[in-house]
Parts: C-alpha cells; structure tokens; sequence
C-alpha cells in the first residue's frame, strides 16, 4: 500500500508517501525493520512518476535511507525504456552511516538480482550495504563540503569505502551545505532579547547579558563567554575539552553548553558546572529558543569535531556575529578561515591536528585579540559578512543537473 499526497508551495509541488505499516512510529530511524522500511521507500519513489504521469528529468536522493533509488532507476531500466533517460545524483552528507544489513535482504526484500552482490556492487564484508548503492550506481555523486569530498577518498575518513569512492571520484563533486539567511536572521529573529545587525552591534551584548541571568552566571558583559551548541558525542571532539577543560578555566572567561548525547560528556559537563559555577552553564537538553540566545550572546563557538562533513554551527554562529574557533576539518576548513591581524583577513580561528593543547593555543590566542576591543569589533563584522547562505551553492547544484541532462 502507497498513499501519495501532494501540495503546491510557491510553485512548487511536493509529493509524501505513506504508509503507516513501516512509518506511524514514534521515530524515524532505529527500527529492526529499518532495511525494509526504506527499501520500500525507494521502490516507492522510483514507482511514483510512472502513476502521476511525471517523467523526472534528475532523482536526487541523500544518504543510505533513500540510496537504493539510484540502483533500482538501473535496474528497472534494464526492462522499461521509462527510466533509461532518468538520471540519478547521491549526495552523502555523513559517510559513518550506511545502512547495513543481512544478505538475506537481496532477494526476499529488495527483489533484485543476486548479480549485484559482488565487491564493486552493494556487497560491503558479506553484507548489503545501501550506502554503497548510491555510491556506485548513481550517475553523479556529491557530498556536503570540498573538503570532506577529498577526505573521505582515504582510509581515515573513508569508514571502510574509500576505496570505492576513489573508483568513482570521477563523479565525485564537493558542494557546501548553506543556511537560510532569512531563518537565522538576528536582525528579524524573535527568539532573541535584542536584535540587531552590522549597523547596531553593539546591542549584541544584550543578548549576553540575558544569557547570563538566564543560565545564574555572574553579569558582566566584557568578560569572554564560550559557548558550544552540539550533540555530546565524541566525533565533536569532546575529548579535546576534557582533556584541557580544567586549564581552560584557569582564564577569566564563561563556557556555556546547550545539548544531549552521551552520559560520560553530560557527566563531564555537570561536574564543571559544579565545581566552577560562576564560570561554567551546562544544559543537557536542546531548545531551539536558548540555542539562538546562545549564538547571539557568545563571544567564540568552540567546534573541535574529530570529523564533520559540513557543519552549520559555525555558519548560524558567523551569522550572528559569534567567533567560530573550529579544527581544520571537512566543511569547518572550507567555512571559518584563521583571523589575521596584520592583513585583516579570515572570520575565526582554526587549529589543524586532533590535539587538545593545540585547541587550547587557539583558545587563548582568541581570547587575547578579544581583549583588543577594536580589533574584535573588526573580527565580528567580518564573520556577519561571510557568505553561507544557498545562493552559490544552488548554482552549484543547477550546474550538475545542467551537465547531467546536458540542458
């Protein structure tokens, strides 16, 4: 069973499938049938042109939930002419997750043929592997960042598939994910105590000191405020703050942390909170509402990920006039480029290895440009005006779909 729906929307229309079998559940991901569900999915997806009598031009699909896509578009083209001019991207936004599953799937589940279960096909250590799928079959393949696009070609990153992904690099593009500039607005946004923009920073301060009474801290609004707004976990580089985090608060400074993940980091966290509570505000919970106060009344955003394909922390947190401090990795290195004083260029500060003093280092280099008022006032207004919103990179993505159907 396929219910469709569809609605127009600025003149676009959109379709929804559904099915309450596989998806009227609490959650989206994390189901024993989860093989099932989002091959029933991509069939579904493939199917759902020749019913409305809507021949696309290009199927896009992201990640493994929807890879089989562009295996089926292949497979189905094999006996109707329909599909043979259909042309399919992938775009893989984190290659960790690949949607795993017993070989078993290939037949029963999936009804394709044995012929697809080899090394340069879905097979991944005697497994079906949907990531790969997309990988291999699709006929252009993106991920979210330059950057990760060339690490993810090595062992370290490449989680197993490096691999294949330098056997087809050919079609291999890197495109940054943006924001919606009209969303993240600090001018327009009503999730703040104080708006503002580049002609009334100075109101920005407001927003620290309501996130000092919000979160019992000391009000100051001089004194240097850190903050992270992350899932606690350690590919963002959790570690790294562990290991300096007692030394780091040596400085006279205020570190705020807004999120879940694992129990170890929320531990961690509470216990800082805990021993230095003028310094430290833990909140292990999310809230979209505290997240902007967060990114409007900080000074510097701590992202030291161990990994992170794009990354739009650091691009909400340039927005809003807040001071990425970011490890030189995937789209954090494409993103938040190291301040210089001397020639006024770059938006943040960076570090390059996966070493917690080195992330210290940048740390107190931040925090000693921060005490040159004028020189950080320069600092912020070359962040808000950073450009990472979808304008270029959906040029980008126009240009693919251009080359692809050769329009």
């Amino acid at each position: 069973y396929v219910g469709v729906y569809s609605i127009e929307h600025e003149g676009v229309t959109y379709y929804f499938l559904d099915n309450e079998f596989y998806f009227k559940r609490d959650g989206l991901y994390g189901y024993f049938d989860d093989g099932e569900r989002f091959t029933w999915f991509s069939k579904a997806v493939c199917l759902l042109g020749k019913h409305i009598d809507f021949k696309p031009d290009i199927i896009h699909t992201n990640d493994w939930h929807s890879a089989l896509v562009n295996l089926y578009v292949k497979d189905f083209a094999i006996g109707d002419d329909w599909f043979k001019d259909v042309k399919t991207v992938f775009t893989i936004h984190n290659l960790k997750y690949q949607g795993i599953f017993d070989p078993v799937m290939l037949g029963e589940v999936m009804g394709v043929s044995e012929d697809y279960f080899h090394e340069h096909g879905i097979e991944f250590y005697n497994n079906v592997n949907f990531m790969k799928a997309g990988i291999v079959y699709s006929d252009s393949l993106t991920t979210v960042s330059q950057s990760y696009s060339e690490e993810i070609k090595h062992p370290y990153f490449g989680e197993q598939l490096d691999g294949i992904i330098r056997l087809q690099e050919n079609k291999l593009t890197g495109i940054l994910n943006g924001i919606d500039y009209e969303e993240y607005h600090p001018k327009k946004d009503g999730n703040l105590v104080a708006n503002y923009d580049l002609r009334s920073i100075k109101r920005k301060k407001e927003n620290k000191v309501a996130l000092q009474k919000m979160y019992n801290l000391p009000v100051d609004e001089n004194k240097p405020m850190i903050a992270m707004v992350s899932r606690l976990v350690s590919m963002k580089g959790l570690d790294l703050v562990a290991h300096i985090f007692d030394e780091l608060l040596q400085e006279d400074l205020q570190f705020v942390v807004l999120g879940t993940g694992d129990s170890s980091y929320e531990d961690m966290f509470h216990y800082f909170q805990h021993k230095y509570p003028d310094k430290v505000a833990a909140r292990i919970y999310f809230s979209e509402k505290e997240s902007r106060q967060i990114y409007a009344g900080s000074d510097l955003f701590l992202m030291p990920s161990l990994a992170e394909p794009c990354g739009i922390s650091q691009m909400i947190a340039l927005r809003y006039g807040t001071i990425p401090l970011v490890r030189e990795v995937g789209g954090l290195k494409d993103t938040v480029h190291h301040y210089d004083p001397e020639k006024k260029e770059g938006n943040g500060f960076t570090f390059t290895n996966f070493n917690a003093h080195e992330m210290l280092f940048a740390l107190k280099e931040a925090l000693a440009l921060y005490k040159d008022r004028e020189e950080w006032m320069q600092l912020i207004k070359q962040a808000m005006k950073s450009k990472n919103d979808w304008q270029e990179s959906s040029k980008k993505y126009r240009a693919l779909y251009q080359d692809l159907t050769k329009k």
